[in-house]
C-alpha cells in the first residue's frame, strides 16, 4: 500500500543522518514506496479549524552531505495525508506543546505517529512516574526543604531540569559537594517548572540502556556508556554506543510498559534504563534505531512502518 506522508521536523540539512532515527524511518518509508513530504513546525497554520503547513516533497539518501533532495514547498492541508510523523527534537516546550493541539485536529483520521494528545499528556520525566517502583528515588519540585531533605537521605543525587532532552543541564551533586546551593540558585534563575532530583546511580559508568518499544513491544536496545570525562551517557554528548541484550528486569519492565503505552497510541518509544532501573520513559522524538542496526540488532524502522502500515489498512 502506498500512503503519502508528511514529516514534521527539524530542518533537514542539519541532521546528522548517521545516528537520525528520522531519517532512517524516511528511509523506510520511501523504499517501501510511500511518497514524502517535509516541513518545520512553524510551517503549519490553523486557519478556520483546518490545519495547513507549507510542505516540500522530498527524496533522501543515506549520504551524507547529500542526503535529501527537496521540491518546491507549496501549501497543503494536513488531513489530506494518511500519515504525519511528529518527530521535531525537544525542547518540549508552549511551541512544542502548540504543535500537538495542531496536530490534534487531524488525528486518527490522519495518523499522527506518536498520538499528539498522549505526547502533550506524557512528558518524559512525567510519565515515567506513574511506575514509581520501577524507578530510582525520585523528586519532582523546586522547593529548596524538599530537596535538602532527599539530598540528605540519598547523598549522592543528580538534578536535571523537567523538560530537558539531549543531557543538557544534567548535574551530579555529592553529599559534601559545596556546589549546591549555587547549582539550587541557577536552577531557580533559569527554569520556571519544576525539577527532577534522582538518587545517583553509580552502575551509569557501565551504561545507560536505550531500550525501544515499537507498539508496546520490544524491538531493540543499545547500552550507551558515558565518556571517562562525563556523566552524561547520550550520544549527543560523545557517550559510545554498544550492542547489548536484556536482563530479565528490563524484560519485566518492558512489560510492565507495553500496555499503558499501547492504550495511549504511544507507537514508537525508547526508554532510559540504568542498573535496572526506569528513569526516563521517552515519547517526543525517541532516538536509537539507527544505532541498534548498525550494532547488528533488528531493523526497528522496518517494524515500525509494519505498524503504521497495519494500523492504515485496519482504518
Amino acid at each position: 500500500m502506498a500512503l503519502s506522508v508528511a514529516v514534521q521536523m527539524d530542518p533537514i540539512e542539519r541532521i546528522n543522518i548517521r545516528g537520525d532515527t528520522t531519517f532512517a524511518l524516511m528511509l523506510e518509508a520511501q523504499a517501501r514506496g510511500h511518497a514524502l513530504a517535509y516541513y518545520t513546525p512553524d510551517r503549519m497554520a490553523l486557519r478556520d479549524g483546518r490545519l495547513f503547513a507549507a510542505v516540500r516533497p522530498v527524496k533522501v539518501r543515506d549520504l551524507a552531505g547529500d542526503h535529501a533532495t527537496l521540491g518546491e514547498a507549496k501549501r497543503a492541508a494536513l488531513a489530506d495525508f494518511d500519515v504525519v510523523l511528529m518527530r521535531q527534537d525537544p525542547p518540549f516546550d508552549l511551541a512544542y506543546i502548540s504543535a500537538t493541539h495542531m496536530l490534534e485536529r487531524i488525528h486518527p483520521k490522519t495518523l499522527v505517529i506518536n498520538d499528539p494528545a498522549q505526547v502533550r499528556n506524557a512528558p518524559e520525566k512525567v510519565f515515567v512516574t506513574e511506575f514509581p517502583d520501577l524507578m530510582p528515588a525520585t523528586l519532582v519540585t523546586r522547593d529548596l526543604d524538599e530537596i535538602k531533605a532527599f539530598r540528605a537521605e540519598h547523598g549522592d543525587i543528580v538534578m536535571k531540569p523537567l523538560y530537558g532532552a539531549g543531557g543538557a543541564a544534567v548535574f551530579r551533586l555529592t553529599r559534601q559537594d559545596l556546589n549546591f546551593g549555587s547549582l539550587y540558585d541557577l536552577f531557580a534563575t533559569t527554569f520556571r517548572e519544576p525539577w527532577v532530583v534522582q538518587r545517583y546511580l553509580p552502575a551509569v559508568k557501565q551504561g545507560d540502556k536505550r531500550i525501544i518499544l515499537v507498539d508496546g513491544e520490544f524491538a531493540g536496545a543499545v547500552n550507551r556508556v558515558p565518556a571517562e570525562d562525563d556523566l552524561r551517557s547520550n550520544m549527543v554528548r560523545g557517550g559510545a554506543a554498544q550492542a547489548t541484550d536484556l536482563t530479565a528486569r528490563e524484560r519485566e519492565i518492558c512489560a510492565r510498559l507495553g500496555p499503558s503505552l499501547r492504550a495511549r497510541g504511544l507507537l514508537l518509544v525508547g526508554i532510559d534504563v540504568i542498573d535496572g532501573y526506569l528513569t526516563e520513559i521517552n515519547v517526543t522524538s525517541p532516538t536509537g534505531v539507527r544505532a541498534v542496526k548498525m550494532l547488528g540488532g533488528p531493523d526497528i524502522a522496518a517494524l515500525v512502518w509494519d505498524k503504521i502500515e497495519q494500523k492504515r489498512r485496519a482504518g
